[in-house]
């Protein structure tokens, strides 16, 4: 596939000597706080590879310190990895003079912080249009761009306001569409909802996807937020002490955690909301005639339960139109049953009587 960005084998290792001492580190297997205790170098990212498609909302994910807005600072290279490729549209970063690395970062890349330092002299277009004004693009042009990007961000008859009259909730809006003035085909976006209250979060969120379907922008988004990852995310990237734990989707991500640090970290998150039909489905007897009712393969336990009230009989899942499989009230128990597990008893609490019993004579299809 022709990735529209790749990272292969990123490090980045702060300290005085950082060569020297990525030598000792993978010579030596050190993890990050060895390398600090005993190298007094930090590991900001660590062997990190990732591949983008055209298109794709990714989600760079993890505590602090994980290393998440590192790796994402080194796609346009404001952070020089200490070794690895960044490549974007085919184009090495790293080998790019200061000539094209200016372009990349003001015609090919649009970037989005959490804070947006807003020139506070400057009117809301002003803001907006400031990157095309260092590139030179005329006045009318540019002020023409930037009252279009303030309307997509449902910002227009602002464009002469100031900052510091507008809410923080529409201060991410103009940092926005500062950003999409210059029609970037990638969007870099640190934590840019991390500070704003829940409902005025899920707005911009809600915003943001709308502009993703319409614009078709390869965006990597940090995140600390598992809601948030899970909501905007095509596929998600997990970080810990600067590696990448886990690339998948989100079902892929929380029904499949790659070891025991993911599986804490998605824990919070029902599952039960991402398994499908076709994981819960059983093996259908080529005898049985037709179910009168069906789903289809990708429906959620919720749609598969208010079809089982409302029909009171076993249903079929249909693919391509096909029955594939079949469910029942028991293999609905079981799913959510499997989804979300007992929590672990409190010490002295009774256990007696758990019972996980499945129908008898039905296996599910693997």
């Amino acid at each position: 596939m022709d990735w529209h960005i790749e990272c292969r084998n990123v490090w980045k290792v702060f300290g005085r000597d950082p060569a020297g001492a990525l030598g000792a580190i993978r010579g030596g297997s050190l993890d990050k706080a060895h390398a600090r205790k005993t190298l007094n170098h930090v590991v900001g990212v660590a062997d990190a590879s990732l591949q983008i498609p055209r298109g794709e909302i990714f989600c760079i994910m993890g505590l602090s310190g994980s290393g998440k807005s590192t790796l994402l600072r080194h796609i346009n290279r404001l952070i020089e990895p200490t070794a690895g490729t960044i490549r974007v549209a085919g184009a090495d970063v790293g080998a790019m003079d200061r000539r094209a690395l200016s372009r990349l970062r003001s015609q090919t890349i649009g970037m989005v912080f959490q804070h947006m330092a807003l020139w506070p002299h400057r009117t809301l277009e002003d803001n907006v249009a400031y990157g095309l004004e260092i590139r030179g693009v005329a006045k009318a042009e540019r002020h023409r761009r930037a009252s279009e990007a303030l309307a997509m961000m449902k910002l227009d008859g602002w464009e002469g306001h100031y900052p510091d009259e507008l809410s923080g909730g529409m201060q991410q809006r103009v940092g926005l569409a500062r950003a999409l003035a210059a029609d970037p085909e990638i969007l870099l976006m640190d934590e840019p909802f991390s500070a704003l209250d829940p409902i005025i979060r899920r707005e911009l969120q809600n915003h943001f996807l709308d502009l993703s379907a319409r614009l078709n922008k390869t965006t990597v988004f940090v995140t600390h937020d598992l809601d948030e990852a899970v909501r905007l995310g095509d596929r998600i990237a997990i970080m810990r002490d600067g590696h990448i734990v886990q690339v998948g989707t989100r079902e892929e991500i929380i029904l499949h955690p790659a070891d025991d640090y993911v599986a804490e970290f998605v824990r919070p998150m029902s599952r039960s909301r991402f398994v499908k039909a076709e994981d819960v489905m059983l093996r259908p007897d080529n005898a049985m005639r037709r179910p009168s009712h069906t789903v289809l393969h990708d429906a959620d336990l919720r749609t598969i339960a208010a079809k089982l009230a409302a029909v009171r009989e076993p249903i079929g899942v249909e693919r391509n139109g096909a029955i594939v499989g079949i469910i029942d009230s028991y293999a609905l128990i079981g799913a959510i049953t499997a989804a979300e597990p007992a929590p672990t008893p409190e010490p002295h609490s009774p256990t007696e009587g758990r019972s996980d019993a499945r129908h008898p004579g039905l296996e599910p299809v693997r």
